[in-house]
């Protein structure tokens, strides 16, 4: 069984930083694609910071520059540092995961079909 479990959130002040982190397990390929997302209160669940198999990254403008994403393939762990936080950045932050194996180029778009719970981040200004 896949499971996906984020841990670091917390409630902080404008400015300060916070790392988060993903532990996952239930399997032991790598992963196509890992993920962070949040959804903040009345607001949709948006990307935040991609990686893919091959380490390439992407991210929301509103985290360009201020978050960085990483993968630990020997401890199965995702892990998202954020620094310079804002209100704006306010949410519950989920990880998640694609781990189809023997993807294609024409389906090497990310597909997440494995989410945690969720952990959430406070800023305050």
């Amino acid at each position: 069984q896949v499971l996906l479990v984020e841990s670091g959130g917390g409630s902080v002040q404008s400015g300060e930083s916070l790392r988060l982190s993903c532990a996952a397990s239930g399997y032991t390929h790598s992963s196509h694609c890992m993920g962070w997302f949040r959804r903040a209160p009345g607001k949709e669940r948006e990307e935040v910071a991609v990686i893919d198999l091959f380490g390439g990254t992407r991210y929301a403008d509103s985290a360009k520059g201020r978050f960085t994403i990483s993968q630990d393939n020997a401890k199965n762990t995702l892990s998202l540092q954020m620094n310079s936080l804002k209100p704006e950045d306010t949410a519950m932050y989920y990880c998640a995961a694609d781990l189809r194996r023997g993807v294609s180029w024409s389906e090497r778009q990310c597909v997440f079909g494995y989410w945690g719970q969720g952990t959430q981040v406070t800023v305050s200004s």
